[in-house]
C-alpha cells in the first residue's frame, strides 16, 4: 500500500461517499479502497465529511420521526431527543431518613422476582 500512487476518480469519490454515508469507518473505506487512511483523508476529505454527516442526519431524521409519533419507542426517543438536545436532565430525588432510623436494602434475584 504505502508509496504506490492513488489517483481518485469519480467511481472511489462516490464509494468512499456511499461507505461513509452508511457508517462505515475511515479503516473500512481504506481498506476498500487499499489505501492507507492517511491517504484517504488526503483525498477524500469532503466525502468522508460529507458522508458522515449524511448519516448523522438520517439517523436524526428517523429519531425525530419515532419521537413524534405515537408508535412504540416514541417515549423513549423523545426522552432521549430532549436530554442530548434541550439540555433537560433527570433530577435526583433523595429520601430523607432519619439519623436513628435503619435502613433495609434487600437484593432480588430473578427467582424471587418470578415468585
Amino acid at each position: 500500500m504505502q508509496g504506490k500512487q492513488h489517483n481518485p476518480n469519480d467511481e472511489t469519490r462516490g464509494a468512499v461517499h456511499l461507505m461513509t454515508s452508511r457508517g462505515a469507518t475511515q479503516s473500512m473505506a481504506a481498506d476498500a479502497l487499499g489505501i492507507e487512511e492517511k491517504c484517504l483523508r488526503r483525498h477524500y476529505r469532503g466525502e468522508l465529511d460529507g458522508g458522515a454527516v449524511q448519516a448523522d442526519m438520517a439517523v436524526a431524521g428517523n429519531l425525530f420521526r419515532i419521537a413524534t409519533s405515537e408508535g412504540p419507542g416514541a417515549v423513549t426517543a423523545a426522552i432521549f431527543w430532549l436530554k442530548t438536545r434541550a439540555g433537560w436532565r433527570e433530577v435526583g430525588r433523595g429520601v430523607e431518613v432519619a439519623a436513628d432510623q435503619p435502613i433495609t436494602i434487600r437484593w432480588a434475584t430473578a427467582a424471587d422476582e418470578a415468585a
